[in-house]
């Protein structure tokens, strides 16, 4: 996240995400007053970027949820790089100096800057990296790469101050981390998942974790997610008993192999690889689903329809 802006990361090409918090530590100007600042910064492409470009990627900065989207032209002048840009003037020679140091900025180069809390700059600043630089899906070679340590919690509920999980419930932690399930949020936030994601070019071709196989791990996350001893010994009785008579450490993973021939093939949307593609109302052309139901079916499951609303 912190290098790409994604936890799938299109690794074909390069752009990656600088940190520039520390270049505006001291900053007098407002649009920079932020906990996290960072900056990405397209070789060579001034010429071919013009402002009603510009203005287009600043308005999908915002979409993506920004507040807005800094860009500067590095240009060459008998005095050095300067960056010209709407901001410019805000600016101290220092903090013009850090930019263009932090980013390695040659003339000709566009830089674009988005400051907010640390997730949000680098989701924005994550698409527009794509939006920037992708290369097509069927060019640029095959990259693979693990994505491994994810979060254990996403987050704090701010309504039950309880923290969230980032993949399920059932997912180990480092054992080197089991300490922290002890601490506060900032503790917590700490905890390293044992789950992985296989990436190729940015998709997510596959999906899995080493699971908890200790009951007191499992009653200890049950707890920490609002689940009582009495819910969990109703619910998950089956599996906290298994654990303490023994449950050796196992672990999961799953393929999308629509996502696999996607990319084998080309394509930009598993809709055009899925066996049975759906319509955007949820119908199935091949086989004619969604299809009404016969009453002895509903009998047999123990359902009823209820009336449409009118």
């Amino acid at each position: 996240m912190d290098r790409f802006g994604s936890d799938k990361p299109d690794v074909r090409f390069g752009m990656e995400l600088t940190d520039l918090t520390d270049v505006f530590v001291s900053t007098e100007f407002n649009a920079f007053k932020a906990s996290s600042v960072k900056g990405i910064r397209h070789i060579g492409a001034a010429t071919e970027t013009s402002r009603s470009r510009l203005d287009d990627l600043t308005a999908d900065a915002k979409r993506w949820g920004a507040k807005g989207l800094v860009w500067m032209r590095v240009e060459d002048s008998d005095e050095g790089l300067l960056l010209n840009s709407p901001v410019a003037k805000f600016l101290s020679e220092q903090e013009k100096s850090g930019i263009l140091s932090a980013l390695e900025a040659q003339a000709g180069d566009v830089i674009y800057l988005v400051a907010d809390e640390w997730a949000k700059v680098c989701h924005v600043l994550g698409l527009l990296r794509l939006a920037l630089g992708r290369p097509p899906v069927n060019e640029g070679g095959f990259h693979f790469l693990w994505v491994v340590d994810f979060p254990l919690f996403e987050s704090i509920d701010p309504v039950t101050s309880r923290p969230v999980s980032a993949h399920h419930p059932f997912t180990m932690p480092h054992e080197e981390d089991w300490a922290l399930l002890d601490g506060g949020p900032a503790d917590l936030l700490n905890v390293r998942s044992q789950a992985y994601d296989l990436v190729l070019n940015g998709w997510e071709l596959g999906s899995g974790s080493v699971r908890i196989h200790r009951s007191d791990i499992q009653s200890r996350i049950f707890e920490l997610l609002g689940v009582s001893a009495e819910e969990a010994a109703l619910k998950f009785g089956f599996l906290l008993d298994a654990f303490r008579f023994g449950a050796p450490p196992h672990a999961g993973f799953a393929f999308g192999i629509d996502r696999i021939v996607a990319l084998l093939l080309g394509e930009e949307n598993i809709r055009e690889v899925i066996a049975f593609p759906k319509t955007q109302s949820g119908g199935d052309p091949l086989t004619g689903a969604p299809t009404p139901i016969e009453a002895v079916q509903l009998e047999e499951l123990g359902l009823r329809l209820l009336p449409q609303a009118t």
